[in-house]
């Protein structure tokens, strides 16, 4: 089924896929999973926040609820995301053609912008749906066009005036288990399930100097929030010591001409840690080195919080429930952060992995093998089959 798809979004700068929150990628693998759900008898909807659900059977309350998300990183890999798409509709298959009926209500979901990689927010339509995030925010943010998240979705279809924690959604859910590709080299069998995820989040730095020539202006006379920028790329990999992970992945200069000092630098900084206390400690660390780099250069530095989530423990008792189902599979931590990770606050939750061999993700080179995908896919089918009877 990923072949399927294969064409769509393909970003030749890059290399791998470009797909984001409600642009025409993302809106196309939309528009492709609802026929797909079609096809096998499944009833669609989309709630408030733009999140689609496909139910098998009659909806309800305290349904087993499965899925992940369709959009990516920019130029990202093949299976983050519509790997636990495709896995959930192909176990529906195997599910039907044994004849099997859930026994309580179910549904697989696609989540909306849950790499942030559009709106610079992760998980946005799961925060949404969880009120994780304020709605009047959310709404306000935009992408690197100006388009604010409001306009995106009126655009495609969408009314942003009904956007905000969604009860109804919510009790809807009785559990919550996502399938996904691992996104490291931890997972040594085809498939586990996941223990933890990191707590982590996003902070942007936005120095401030004095825009001029680069040509005329003597390197004493500048006030250039290039250099302090640089500074936090350093203190970021010094900070990131003893499992932590501090990542620069964005840098914008303004007005980013090549014979033109910067005026401001935007940088965006995503920080993870074991628990909240090492992730503040790190990112304080960080911001610190920022602060004295600025100030010798005699710029200005504001640091805004973009998102944040705190160490994240799966529901042990459905973690558990599942491993011994598929035969005593093995659990570990992630550092990926995950919409199955915004819902544990409100629903059990739980979440299979299929084997990485490459340990390589958000990139072109992300990669599963065809036999462990299938194990996957098994895996899920016997997870719903547990849990839905």
């Amino acid at each position: 089924m990923l072949d399927q798809i294969a064409d769509v979004g393909r970003d030749p700068r890059r290399g791998g896929y470009s797909r984001h929150g409600y642009d025409k990628p993302e809106l196309e693998l939309r528009h492709w999973f609802v026929e797909q759900a079609v096809e096998r008898g499944l009833d669609v909807e989309t709630d408030r926040n733009g999140n689609l659900w496909a139910w098998w059977g009659e909806r309800g309350d305290n349904a087993l609820v499965t899925g992940s998300h369709l959009d990516s990183v920019p130029g990202g890999g093949a299976f983050d995301g519509p790997l636990g798409v495709t896995s959930s509709l192909q176990a529906v298959d195997l599910l039907q053609a044994k004849g099997f009926q859930p026994q309580r209500p179910f549904a697989i979901t696609v989540f909306a912008e849950e790499e942030g990689g559009r709106f610079g927010v992760a998980c946005l339509g799961s925060r949404l749906l969880t009120g994780a995030i304020d709605a009047r925010k959310a709404l306000n943010l935009k992408d690197p066009d100006g388009v604010t998240l409001a306009e995106s979705m009126k655009a495609a279809g969408y009314d942003p005036d009904l956007v905000g924690r969604d009860e109804r959604a919510l009790r809807r859910i009785g559990q919550f288990v996502e399938l996904h590709v691992e996104q490291g080299r931890g997972l040594t069998v085809p498939v586990g399930v996941a223990s933890s995820i990191l707590a982590h989040g996003r902070w942007r730095f936005t120095f401030s100097g004095e825009g001029n020539h680069a040509g005329a202006t003597l390197v004493e006379d500048r006030r250039d929030p290039m250099l302090p920028a640089s500074h936090l790329v350093l203190a970021a990999r010094r900070a990131a010591r003893g499992g932590g992970r501090a990542t620069v992945g964005r840098i914008v200069p303004n007005p980013g001409g090549t014979n033109v000092i910067a005026s401001t630098v935007d940088v965006w900084l995503d920080a993870r840690d074991s628990d909240d206390a090492r992730t503040r400690a790190m990112v304080a660390e960080i911001s610190e080195a920022a602060r004295r780099a600025a100030e010798e250069e005699g710029c200005e530095l504001r640091i805004t919080e973009e998102s944040y989530g705190d160490t994240v423990h799966f529901d042990a008792a459905l973690r558990d429930d599942i491993a011994g189902a598929l035969g005593g599979v093995p659990a570990l931590p992630t550092g990926a952060g995950h919409d199955a990770g915004i819902l544990a606050a409100h629903v059990p939750t739980a979440m299979l992995f299929v084997r990485n061999p490459t340990g390589v993700s958000h990139a072109p080179e992300e990669f599963a093998e065809q036999a462990d995908v299938d194990e996957g896919v098994q895996a899920l089918a016997a997870t719903i089959e547990h849990l839905g009877s």
